[in-house]
Order: C-alpha cells, then sequence, then structure tokens
C-alpha cells in the first residue's frame, strides 16, 4: 500500500491527474512514450505532469497481466533518483519472493 500512502498526501488535481495517468497504461498496456516508458529490469514508470509544472512517477511491474504499482513519488532532476529505483526494486524483489501475493 506505500503508493496509495503516498497518493493520499496529494492534493486532488494531482490524484486526478496520476490516477487517469495510471488508467490509461492498465487499459493500453502495452503503452510507450509520453505516458510510460520502460525503466529495466522488469520495472515501468507512469508519467505525470502535474501542475505548477511538477512531474510525479509511479513505477510498476507487470504480474500475471496485473499492473503492481512499486512505488510513487515526486520528481526533481532530470534523472529518476537512485534511491527511488533502489526503494522500487527492493519492493519488487520482495513482492516477487512472496509469490506475487499482497
Amino acid at each position: 500500500m506505500p503508493v496509495r500512502d503516498w497518493l493520499i498526501g496529494l492534493s486532488q488535481n494531482a490524484k486526478k491527474i496520476i490516477g487517469e495517468d495510471i488508467k490509461t497504461v492498465e487499459f493500453g498496456w502495452p503503452i510507450g512514450m509520453p505516458v510510460s516508458r520502460p525503466l529495466g529490469g522488469r520495472l515501468y514508470e507512469v508519467r505525470s505532469d502535474l501542475e505548477d509544472k511538477t512531474i510525479s512517477r509511479v513505477i510498476f511491474t507487470i504480474y500475471k497481466s496485473n499492473m503492481v504499482l512499486l512505488h510513487g513519488f515526486i520528481k526533481k532532476d532530470q534523472k529518476t533518483p537512485k534511491s527511488d529505483l533502489d526503494t522500487a526494486k527492493r519492493r519488487l524483489r520482495k513482492f516477487s519472493q512472496k509469490g506475487g501475493k499482497k
């Protein structure tokens, strides 16, 4: 539930934009730029442009045709921060070890 917890703290408008982008990826999969991009290692990102030129990313994986949201964050630099990528990788490993069970 980490992505849900992160989303709760965002503005209503940001939640709406991110939710729409997640829905676009989920129901249009496979989909590419500008909404989604592969990060490698079974990881992908949902790319959302929010108000005031703020950018958010939700990192996810695909498991048995399902979109599994692993990590969400507000992007401050051009490159995805290593710490955010590491968090998503750690959650993917944990998810995979449980056999995909939440």
